[in-house]
Parts: C-alpha cells; structure tokens; sequence
C-alpha cells in the first residue's frame, strides 16, 4: 500500500456534509436533546390531504397484495417504501420543515404511480437508469426499508455486463427521515457516480452509523440489488464520508473479504480517543463498556485490512481526520502504510483535485477486482460475530473479547496453521476452488500439530475442521446441538436485535409491584425508542400468544419476570442466573427480588440455536444518540438492576452487577463481584 498524498492547493470548492453532533452542549446526561426533534404542526388542509392519499395508496397495496401474484408481491415494497415514509412522519410528527410537506405529496403521487403499474404487470422503474429509490422487507421486524440507486445508462441494452457495485453510506442526518431519504435519492446523485458502476445509497435505519439494525440494512439492501441487478461479486466496494466515512472503516475490518476495496472519508473509526478530541467528553466506562468498544472499534482489527485496499481521504484542517490518523498508527504497527488522500486547506469535505486521486486509485483497484482465495489469509477478531476471512472461519475461541488471531497460508498439498486464543476454526473451499490434489490427503499444521486434513472431493470442494481439546487440537468438530457461543450466538444483549425479535409481553398479574412498574416503563421505552432509532414497528405478543413458530423462527424478548411472564417461567429454572419470586442468584452473589430487576441473553432453552432476551432492548440511551461513537453496547450478557435508582438517558437504572457468561454460556468462575 502507498503512504498518504498531499495534493498542492490551488483551489478549494466542495459540498460539505453534515458533520451532526453538538460538541460539549451534547456531553450533559441531564439536558439531553430529543433525535429526531419533533417537527412542525402540519396544516389541516394538508394533513387531510395527506391522509387521504395515503388511504388511497394502502388500498392499492392491498389490493395489489390479494393477487398473491409472486413477481408483483416481489416488487410491492417498492410501492410501499411512498406510503410508509409519508405514513410515519404524519403519524410520529417527522415534518422537519414546511417544505417537506410538499415532498411528501410528491412521494404518495410516486407511489400511486408506482402502484397503478404494478396494478397492470407492468415496472418501469425496476429497468430504470439513473436516480432509482427501491425497498425490501426486513427479516428483523418485518418493516419495509428504502434504498437508492444510481445506475449506469450500461445496463441498457440486450446484453447486460455485470456492474460494479460501490455501496456509499451517507454523512449524520438528525432530520433524514424517509420522507427526506426517498426525495433526496430520487433527485441527487451523490459525490461520486463513477462510469458503469451502480451506487448503492442505504437508508442504514435513520442515524447509528450504519451499525446494529443499521449494519444488518446494509447487508439485506446489498442483497436485495444482487437478486435484482447483475452485479460483479468481486467488484464490490464500500465508501462513505464523515457518519458514512466511519461506516466504510467499520465494512472493511469486519467484512474485508467482500471488497475489492475500501474509501473511508473522515469520520471516526474508533471510539475513546475519538469522543475525547472530537466531543471533548470525559469519559468513565465500567469494565464491561470499555470491553464492549472491542466490537466496533476499527484499530482492533486494523490487521483484516491486508485482506481490503484502502483508500483513505481526509481534509487537511478537518478534526474528523483523526478517523484516518489512529488508523495509520494501529496499521503501522502491521507493517501496513495507509494510503491517504489529503485535501490542502479543507476542512469537513471532499477537494476536488483529492477527489480526481481517490477516484483514479479505486478504478485501478476495480480493474483488479477482489481476490477470492489467496493463498495466504490473518484473520483477528474478538467476538464470533466477525469470525470470517476467505476460506478461513473461527468458530469458537479461548476468551470471548480478547484478541484473537489466525494466520494461515496454503503449500503444496498443505496449510500451515497459527492461532492465539482460538478453540475451533474451519478451513473451507467450494466446489471447484480447492488447490489440491484430490487423489491425497491435505496435511494441515496447526500451531506445530500435523494433522491429516482428509482429501478433496471429486468436485474439488474441501472442508476440515479443527477443534482444540485436551489441550491439543484435532480434526473434527463438536455436535450443533451443544451450547456453546458461536457465529450470531455469542451476545451481547445488543446482538439479538440484529436477526428477527419479538418483544413478548406479560399478562400475569402476581409479582412485584415496583419490578411490574419498571418492566411496563422500559418495555414501552424500548417499542418507542426501535422506531425512533431504527425505524420499524417491533413486533410484539403477549405471552400467552407465543407459538411454536416464534420459537423456532425468533429472537424471544421477555418482559417481566418468572412469575408474570409465562414463557419466562417455562424456561426460568434452564437459564444461567436463577431468579424466583424472592431472589436473583449470580453465582454466590444473591439479590432481593423486592427491589431488583433481572437482564439478561443467553440461548433459548425452548430452541438454542435463537436467542432469549430478558428485559432489554438495545442498550444505549438517549445520551448515546447525539454522537454516532457512542453508539456502541452498554451491557454485556447480563446486568442486575437496582430498582430504586430510575432510569435515565444513560442507564435502566442502578446497575450493581454486570458481566459476560463463559464460552458454555455460563457464569465464570469464580463468580462475579458485586459492583458499587
């Protein structure tokens, strides 16, 4: 990779992006700014107006949706991406200014258009080039979420190339509702519109920095445009700038496979150092939030990079170039030098000369497209939720969120194996791709253990798993069906609100009083709080509702406790933490059930291969919400919560004993100690 490029200076015209966040004034817990704002009172006239189209609209969908027709239901989020976003800033005062209004009229008129063609078999916009906002339906909670494109006028023709892909997340927008995302991406190209390249704009869920729910948006409108455009799997990039810029750092060390390369602008790639020169905040984690920022803390995994070319870019003079600069330095000490584009005498945006380099340098790296299967591969991950690179999975580790790190390299009829802190991985080659012989077995080194790794098969696929037991490591693998922490199973509570979750709620009327009162205010905060953050309507049951369906097919978010809550008490005597109508037993540690509160994830007994979730939704507050670096998980696996403390923009409450289960999903030894 090349060092960083100063450009000479001899002209400075660019658009700014909104860089969001407040500085100090958002550092006071106790004065915290609502996000979104509520917006304007809308004009009787024009909510009539509204109202009607939308009527008008839904009864088309419906109508539209009675057919069961496959190819039409395929495309209706596309029509209902209008109605949703008109919907929802009528409903949840979302009219951010008086111009929007008009927006939303234009939107409803789309989507009846759109609704009037599907009506008749026919969508135009789905072979349309050019500025095109389509949608998808969310397995997490089902709602439809709006992504934008650009496509190439190549696309025409009988002969269809595959594209390029560039996916570009935006900059922080405290007023992007869907109504503003739907108009922007109908009407404004973007930066960058590079020659037969289709550009992905996701919604990434309102404003988390494309991360949790945000992260997931990326991955299904990723696949959404694979499913309806031909794209080049090996010419997919990530960019973004400022918010965006932090959400291509944080694409590239976690999924750095899947690139042919990476443009990260601004932003922030870490957490601590960023909020303490950025916000000027005075920061105070607990143990277990200082362990949490392993997740998305991009200069832990600055190693995966070998895997993605990087283009980094920053203005001269902007404060977001510290993105870049911590970066630098934790590749540095990987032997990496990061390339990176400087802008003279720029602040928050892109020059345009530094604009010309970024582009010529990700054309050349496009002409070479990803590699697929080098021969050599280093993995570093802290939590299962990472766990792969190329043909290289980590399936179980030593610690959870301590460093871990695979190097391994391929030979003649071999593979040369080096790991830290890391119990079972998996060497794996598709049909065609292995580069073996298959007429002898591979021989596969691991941390100076020969093993015989099998042979190939006849489709030259090869698959060999490795397991470190008895202190010594061995071909082969342990049952699915033991609980253990594994790929999309290994917390923290965050973690069960990036699959599909239901909120169940209690119908029983025992327990405590003040427990009850607690479990009603954050189990209503917490329906609030996923549509205002990440835009969808959760699902929610009572207890005695839930299905044998729901069980195999969701993360289960129980509300109350073992005596009020049916399904907790179905499975409350199977759960690592023990908790009755009396007590809260952690280890040797007991609390009062009189004045406490239980929270916890671990695998449901009811089905292990889905999460239970015990009185949370996502972690981070109100507080966290005004600077996207603080967007990171607040609890580990299991919290105790004093009840007499209230909660607040920080906190459920009084959180006097937290930690994270074992890699069985249990409670560590020894136990845990109480916290002051």
């Amino acid at each position: 990779m090349m060092p960083r490029v100063r450009l000479a200076a001899f002209f400075v015209v660019v658009t700014a992006t909104f860089a969001g966040a407040d500085g100090p004034n958002d550092n006071l817990p106790e004065a915290v700014r609502r996000i979104p704002k509520l917006g304007i009172e809308v004009p009787p006239a024009d909510r009539e107006a509204l109202e009607t189209g939308l009527t008008e609209l839904q009864a088309v969908i419906d109508k539209l949706k009675e057919g069961r027709d496959a190819w039409v239901l395929e495309l209706i989020p596309d029509v209902q991406i209008y109605q949703r976003a008109v919907h929802d800033a009528l409903k949840y005062h979302e009219f951010f200014d008086a111009k929007e209004i008009g927006k939303a009229k234009a939107l409803l008129k789309e989507g009846q258009k759109r609704a009037e063609q599907l009506s008749q078999k026919q969508a135009p916009w789905s072979d349309q080039t050019g500025l095109v906002v389509r949608g998808y339906v969310s397995k997490i909670d089902g709602s439809v979420q709006p992504y934008g494109l650009v496509v190439p006028e190549s696309k025409r023709g009988g002969v269809r190339p595959e594209h390029r892909l560039d996916v570009w997340f935006n900059g922080r927008g405290e007023t992007l509702s869907e109504v503003n995302f739907v108009d922007q991406h109908s009407h404004q190209p973007g930066q960058f519109t590079p020659a037969d390249t289709i550009v992905l704009k996701p919604y990434g869920r309102y404003c988390n920095a494309f991360k949790f729910a945000g992260e997931v948006d990326v991955l299904e409108a990723l696949e959404s445009v694979k499913r309806r455009y031909r794209i080049d799997e090996d010419r997919i990039s990530v960019r973004g700038f400022s918010m965006g810029g932090a959400a291509a750092w944080q694409f590239a060390v976690h999924y750095p496979d899947r690139w042919f390369a990476a443009n990260p602008g601004a932003g922030f790639s870490e957490t601590p150092r960023f909020l303490k020169e950025f916000q000027k905040e005075t920061l105070t984690p607990s143990v277990y939030e200082k362990t949490l920022w392993h997740l998305y803390d991009c200069t832990d995994y600055a190693a995966n990079l070998i895997a993605c070319p990087t283009v980094a870019y920053s203005g001269e003079n902007d404060s977001q170039k510290q993105a870049a600069d911590v970066m630098a330095e934790a590749l540095k000490a990987e032997g990496i030098e990061l390339t990176h584009i400087i802008g003279p005498q720029t602040k928050h945006a892109y020059h345009p000369e530094a604009k010309r380099e970024v582009e010529r340098r990700m054309e050349s790296l496009a002409a070479r497209g990803r590699q697929k299967f080098p021969s050599e591969v280093t993995l570093v991950a802290y939590t299962l939720k990472y766990n792969r690179m190329h043909w290289l999975s980590i399936d179980g580790l030593g610690e959870h969120w301590k460093r871990a790190r695979v190097d391994a390299s391929l030979g003649d009829q071999k593979v040369t194996v080096k790991s830290e802190n890391v119990d079972a991985l998996s060497l794996e080659f598709p049909p065609g791709w292995a580069p073996f012989k298959v007429n002898a077995p591979v021989e596969v080194t691991i941390d100076g253990v020969k093993l015989d790794g099998g042979r190939p098969l006849s489709d030259q696929s090869w698959v060999c798993r490795l397991e470190r037991k008895d202190g010594g490591w061995k071909v082969g693998s342990s049952s699915d069906q033991e609980v253990r922490k594994r790929h999309d199973l290994q917390g923290p509570i965050d973690d069960a609100f990036m699959d599909s979750f239901v909120f169940v709620l209690p119908t029983g009327k025992g327990g405590n009083p003040r427990f009850n009162a607690w479990a009603d205010q954050e189990s209503a905060r917490a329906i609030e709080h996923w549509r205002r953050q990440f835009r969808g309507e959760p699902r929610v049951k009572k207890d005695v509702d839930v299905t044998e369906a729901d069980i195999a097919s969701t993360n289960l978010v129980l509300w109350g406790d073992p005596t009020t809550n049916v399904v907790l008490t179905r499975i409350a005597d199977r759960l690592p933490i023990s908790w009755n109508h009396e007590r809260i037993k952690a280890g040797d540690h007991e609390f009062s059930a009189e004045n406490h509160g239980l929270i916890l994830v671990a695998p449901n007994p009811l089905n292990t291969h889905r999460y239970v979730v015990l009185n949370s939704g996502f972690t981070y507050r109100d507080y966290d919400y005004l600077n996207n670096a603080r967007q990171v998980p607040k609890l580990p696996d299991w919290a105790v919560i004093n009840l007499e403390t209230p909660p607040d923009s920080r906190t459920p409450g009084s959180v006097v004993a937290a930690d994270f289960f074992n890699e069985r999903w249990e409670l560590k030894t020894p136990p845990p100690r109480p916290m002051n």
